[in-house]
């Protein structure tokens, strides 16, 4: 098995890159910056790329090159995370800059979209491919000041709908929401001002109470999830319920 995942130099996706890093599985990490401390434990293990995910025309550009086929060779299962993103901008309509709209569809949606095509297209012999997208529950409930963060964690929750019913052969998908997790982006909305976003006492809330999940428990289970017989049974789902059941089925 071989690992693709976006975002792995901080947070949820660092923890989960040093999660399958840990089992022996090879790992290509795409992201702006590397991960240094990954980088010195596993160099037999890590591939790293620096690149701006947000900027479509340099994902295409690398796409092209022989960097993603010469990591998929000889590789007899694979997965992808798309889990890097951005929350920003946060603000009412109206309020918004257009530059960082666009930056956060590119990130959030188009470069997921555009990797789990090229990861299929670039795989035909592989027998298997999981694909998991990082969703949230903001895309299933929605909230003042996060209009564009909504809308693309939606875009992947109906990417998933969508590429299932594809059945292409091999090919299991999953858009996962994992729950509210302690990481920057947290601290990036307690940061962020209440007239930007009015639900904000409610995540300060969870910091407060000590109700945000850590990052490396979290990746923990979302690689469970991920190697789970089950994973994509369900195109959209979220990792709590599926604790839950596995609860559930142990007791």
């Amino acid at each position: 098995m071989k690992l693709i995942i976006t975002g792995h130099s901080r947070g949820l996706g660092a923890a989960i890159a040093e999660t399958l890093l840990a089992r022996g599985i090879a790992v290509l990490g795409l992201a702006r910056r590397g991960n240094a401390s990954l980088a010195e434990r596993y160099p037999q293990l890590l591939r790293e790329v620096t690149i701006d995910l947000s900027d479509v025309a340099a994902l295409q550009d690398w796409l092209a090159g022989d960097q993603l086929p010469g990591f998929l060779a000889g590789c007899s299962s694979l997965c992808l995370v798309n889990n890097a993103g951005t929350v920003q901008p946060v603000a009412p309509i109206g309020s918004a800059q257009n530059a960082a709209i666009a930056r956060a569809l590119n990130l959030n949606v188009g470069t997921p979209l555009i990797l789990a095509n090229a990861v299929i297209a670039a795989s035909p012999k592989v027998p298997e491919a999981r694909i998991l997208h990082i969703s949230s529950g903001a895309a299933r409930g929605p909230y003042p000041g996060w209009s564009v963060y909504c809308a693309s964690k939606a875009a992947l929750d109906q990417h998933a709908r969508a590429v299932a019913l594809d059945e292409v052969a091999g090919v299991r998908i999953a858009s996962v929401a994992p729950g509210v997790i302690d990481t920057d982006m947290q601290a990036e909305i307690r940061a962020t001002s209440l007239a930007s976003f009015p639900a904000r006492d409610k995540f300060e809330a969870l910091q407060r109470n000590g109700q945000l999940a850590d990052a490396r428990e979290c990746a923990g289970r979302l690689v469970a999830y991920l190697l789970d017989d089950r994973f994509g049974s369900e195109p959209v789902a979220d990792l709590r319920d599926y604790l839950c059941a596995e609860t559930a089925r142990r007791s």
